[in-house]
């Protein structure tokens, strides 16, 4: 497949496909990236045809291998995900890449859209490249991407990676979408210490030390080792790996792909990929129900009740949790 991107809105060229989506369904699994395209742009549309999209791809959904890559600005993210593609097609993978990017404060498109290092991919059609603008939402996602994932999956995609913003200690929310969830680190980007403040060393399946030629990879590795080994892990739980690379000469990627496969094949045989889909799944229905509630609440009795609430919470003569009840008592009315 190709690349495109949200900046445009446009789809392989200047024309917005009309079909159906039956008919887009039908295209995107057979590896038409126009239709793939549309469909994630009616997914960060929000579009009214998005219920039944979502109807329609749900039957072809749940086989991909979703692999989440995270870490800090500058550690090389986009530069890995290109290398691992590179690796993960010579094993025959089709791949999807989601590559989240900061928002336009112009056009809320993603300010990378053009997604620079991963160029080498363009013209390979068992490779799909999105990059989504995260519109304010914070935790390293955008608010679409778990139903742009399931477009992707549906689509036939083996292996799907996802590269977060790189906003520090906010997103570690992809530990909650991901399969396997990769931490990047690198030389010079910051001590241990600063890692466990920013909540990745409670995230990761895999640590990678990227940037691994220069000084300084060696203590990384073993400031990241002392640290895991203080974690509390029960029996039988899985122990994640750290792998030393330098992604600009694809070094050490090998490795990253055979670890990301060990893990996966230790979560079918826990059960800890069931659980970790199950709650995914639980957690997008939550979000999808309380925007719907909010939705709701705001058509039928307008903003002018919220911000009276909110008044009278501020001036004391009410608290919080009794203008909450007063708030849901108002869908039982």
């Amino acid at each position: 497949m190709v690349s495109t991107s949200s900046t445009t809105g446009k789809v392989g060229g200047r024309r917005r496909s009309t079909a159906s989506v039956p008919d887009l369904v039908s295209r995107a699994r057979e590896g038409d990236p126009r239709a793939v395209a549309r469909l994630i742009s009616l997914v960060e549309d929000a579009s009214p045809l998005l219920r039944e999209v979502m109807a329609a791809l749900a039957p072809y959904t749940g086989h991909a291998q979703i692999v989440g890559i995270t870490g800090s600005p500058g550690v090389g993210k986009s530069t890995s995900t290109s290398a691992l593609v590179s690796e993960l097609r010579k094993h025959g993978k089709r791949v999807g890449v989601l590559a989240v990017d900061p928002s336009s404060p112009f056009s809320g498109g993603a300010l990378l859209g053009d997604r620079v290092r991963m160029q080498d991919h363009a013209l390979d059609r068992d490779v799909y490249i999105r990059s989504m603008a995260s519109r304010g939402h914070l935790g390293g996602l955008a608010w679409t991407t778990p139903q742009a994932l399931r477009v992707l999956d549906a689509a036939g995609c083996d292996v799907i990676l996802i590269e977060t913003v790189g906003v520090g200690q906010s997103e570690v929310e992809i530990a909650g979408l991901a399969d396997t969830t990769m931490v990047l680190l690198a030389p010079g980007m910051g001590d241990g210490i600063q890692a466990a403040k920013a909540g990745i060393l409670e995230i990761g399946d895999l640590y990678v030390v990227n940037k691994a030629d220069r000084d300084g990879a060696d203590q990384v590795r073993r400031d990241l080792r002392s640290m895991l080994a203080l974690a509390d892990r029960s029996e039988g739980a899985w122990k994640p790996p750290i792998v030393k690379t330098v992604a600009q000469r694809s070094e050490g990627l090998d490795e990253v792909v055979e670890q990301i496969d060990q893990h996966y094949a230790w979560l079918r045989s826990s059960g800890e990929l069931e659980k970790r889909r199950t709650r995914r799944a639980r957690d997008e229905i939550e979000a999808i129900a309380v925007t719907a509630l909010r939705e709701r609440w705001g058509d039928v009795h307008g903003r002018s009740e919220l911000d009276d609430l909110a008044a009278s919470v501020a001036a004391g003569k009410s608290d919080p949790y009794a203008a909450a009840d007063e708030l849901l008592d108002a869908f039982t009315d």
